[in-house]
């Protein structure tokens, strides 16, 4: 079951016009929000769900897409999804506004929205690794002035489909963009960072990233363990000798890179990575009460 404009309906009748701005021109925003099941007390929990709304709402600004649904609807939305569909399982939720019916690329409604829940397993191969086989690609990454990667829209994830079926082609896991300046960005839908002498380091928000939620639970977690994070720009070549590396996002989790552009990069069970990703999953999980505050609990009635 999917929610879809004005209530849950079956996925087969969630329909969109064929002439539509979402169908020709990928003209939408969305939030792919995760939710992790708790088998101690059989709960679902949606992780951040407010950051995920407040992106969704900027996103829609910047787009310049009219639509009247609140942050109450939005959730109230999510919740009638994931309960109807009983899920016991980790799950990614997508939650999408799109302009609908006759229009063209410079519409701006009527907005509509669909919300649909699908399990982790179910996601793209590159999100179910242990450790990724990665390579740079030649394709960069989107600039603030071409179309801003602060967007999650549609249209943008275009970008992201060229480096990664790139990386496939030539017998990778997934890619790692530059951005126009010749610094590293980030992956397909998941951001970057390298561990060098104890210190996380990853891109700033101006080196073409997405704003990403996952990226500032991170940097909060690796803080309050005490550990150093640097933000800044990052060279091609300091990829290379990183003592440990990791991309993370909402599908993505935080998964360790095995190696980029067939140079090794170590992992181990004692490593930063494992530390910050383990907290991470508790956390999501409803198990650290340090970060109570960042999951909703989403429950059957």
């Amino acid at each position: 079951m999917i929610w879809f404009k004005n209530g849950l309906v079956p996925i087969k009748d969630a329909k969109v016009l064929a002439l539509s701005p979402t169908a020709q021109f990928g003209l939408n925003v969305f939030e792919g929000i995760p939710c992790y099941w708790s088998s101690k007390d059989h709960s679902m929990y949606a992780f951040r769900l407010n950051e995920h709304y407040e992106r969704l709402q900027r996103s829609a600004k910047l787009l310049q897409i009219s639509h009247s649904y609140t942050k109450e609807q939005m959730r109230k939305a999510l919740e009638d999804v994931v309960c109807i569909n009983e899920f016991d399982e980790n799950i990614s939720v997508r939650q999408t506004l799109f302009v609908d019916e006759f229009g063209s690329w410079g519409s701006d409604g009527p907005a509509e929205m669909f919300v649909v829940a699908t399990p982790r397993s179910f996601n793209s191969s590159e999100y179910n690794q242990t450790g990724l086989k990665m390579c740079f690609s030649s394709w960069r990454r989107i600039s603030d002035n071409t179309l801003s990667p602060r967007i999650k829209c549609g249209a943008n994830y275009i970008n992201s489909r060229v480096g990664q079926r790139e990386a496939i082609r030539n017998g990778y896991d997934t890619c790692l963009f530059l951005n126009e300046f010749g610094k590293i960005a980030e992956g397909p839908g998941s951001c970057f960072f390298m561990i060098k002498k104890d210190t996380l380091i990853t891109p700033n928000l101006t080196d073409s990233v997405l704003e990403s939620i996952t990226r500032d639970s991170v940097i909060t977690i690796a803080r309050d363990k005490g550990i150093r994070v640097v933000e800044r720009m990052i060279d091609r070549s300091e990829v290379y000798t990183a003592d440990e590396a990791f991309m993370c996002g909402s599908a993505m989790g935080i998964t360790p890179v095995a190696s980029i552009d067939g140079y090794e990069i170590s992992f181990s069970e004692k490593s930063i990575t494992n530390t910050i990703r383990d907290i991470y999953l508790k956390a999501a999980k409803n198990e650290e009460i340090q970060y109570s505050h960042w999951v909703t609990a989403v429950n059957r009635s």
